[in-house]
């Protein structure tokens, strides 16, 4: 049996355990400052939080275009590139947003990321009006 559309399924497991580490962070410092609601003044938890609400907010659009783009052009094996250079961002995104010394990775990750993502909707337009 083939995999439909392996390379998204790929990206959605990558999203999955992205998601969960983002969360785990957070419960861990909740945990830790015994914060149960909100974020408590914690900026901290406050940035963490917002990490991984931004990943929740942008990922769901990466997802899909990388799916029906993968309907669209089966075989694009340079996909799975894109797609893992987009988590990489959003790993980058989620680390920098603790701020301090690493300030860097969420500049980089926010640019990895919206680089990806337009590329991709720049691609979907194109195959759209049968460019490419």
């Amino acid at each position: 049996m083939a995999i439909i559309l392996p390379t998204t399924l790929g990206a959605a497991a990558a999203a999955a355990v992205i998601n969960f580490w983002l969360a785990n962070r957070i419960g861990r410092l909740r945990m830790s400052e015994k914060v149960s609601v909100g974020d408590g003044g914690h900026d901290l938890l406050g940035r963490r939080m917002r990490a991984q609400l931004n990943f929740a907010e942008n990922v769901p659009f990466m997802l899909i275009l990388l799916g029906l783009l993968e309907l669209a052009r089966p075989g694009w094996w340079w996909l799975s590139i894109v797609a893992a250079l987009y988590m990489l961002g959003r790993v980058l995104h989620g680390l920098g947003m603790d701020g301090g010394s690493i300030h860097w990775a969420r500049v980089g990750g926010i640019a990895i990321s919206m680089v990806t993502q337009l590329g991709l909707a720049i691609v979907a337009v194109l195959v759209l009006l049968k460019v490419v």
